[in-house]
């Protein structure tokens, strides 16, 4: 199976390469400096020619690139997965996967836009919104990394106990997504292993010093963020923040 996946300079799609090899898919990027995604013949033709089986589209670029992938999906009955993010929502959650989006942030907005593309383009694409990925490892939009961050510019983990993030383990993820890459699955699906627990920030923080040994880390607990920002229903579902964090 030839996969197409994009972002994979980013943080989630190398581990999503990553699992799909171990699987036997073999994996190919999208090189922009070879073809830029804004031009739409080159693109066309040399997606024409690779003949992938299956696309994942999980880089950023503009909804017309996103819309040219999913239409080119579609033409040839591909299986297409776009992951999006839960920034399309900005009041109080817990949110369904047919939730008005209500995002007012620029990135909220480009991802709403971009997932109004994708399905305009493609009713049967697989569209996928996720919340904060952790990982041990991985460079990027990392909880765990921007954890450490925080601690070394701020001298503290500053997390509010009324703030009850969507978030899940990267490996849990791109396992929910490999089996949307072998066969066309339309719909809507949310990806949140804290969608049932229910965990504040301020415990997933401390349950990730504990697990990580980051002994280091001073937690300032504060209550001045106030947000259920769960990812909830449909018919994926991820293990709970539990079965990998030492919750007290």
């Amino acid at each position: 199976m030839k996969l197409l996946i994009t972002g994979l300079g980013g943080t989630l799609a190398p581990r999503l390469a990553e699992a799909a090899a171990a699987v036997g898919m073999s994996v190919h990027g999208w090189d922009r400096k070879h073809i830029p995604t804004e031009d739409a013949d080159a693109a066309n033709e040399w997606l024409a020619a690779e003949r992938f089986n299956a696309i994942a589209h999980l880089a950023m670029g503009s909804p017309e690139w996103s819309a040219l992938l999913s239409a080119h999906a579609a033409e040839r009955a591909l299986p297409f997965v776009f992951t999006s993010t839960v920034m399309v929502f900005e009041a109080p959650g817990p949110h369904a996967p047919d939730a008005e989006r209500t995002g007012t942030s620029g990135y909220g907005r480009y991802k709403a836009a971009c997932e109004d593309a994708v399905l305009a383009a493609n009713p049967q694409a697989s569209l996928v919104r996720i919340g904060w990925q952790i990982d041990a490892e991985r460079p990027g939009n990392n909880m765990l990394q921007a954890l450490d961050d925080w601690q070394a510019k701020e001298g503290c983990v500053a997390a509010s106990t009324a703030w009850l993030p969507a978030c899940s383990f990267m490996p849990d993820t791109v396992q929910a997504l490999l089996p949307l890459l072998r066969e066309p699955r339309p719909g809507t699906f949310h990806l949140d292993s804290n969608a049932e627990e229910a965990h504040s920030f301020d415990r997933v923080v401390a349950a990730l010093k504990k697990c990580f040994a980051r002994e280091h880390w001073q937690l300032k607990v504060h209550e001045d963020y106030r947000h259920d920002q769960r990812l909830i229903g449909g018919s994926l579902s991820l293990p709970p923040l539990s079965a990998r964090l030492p919750f007290a």
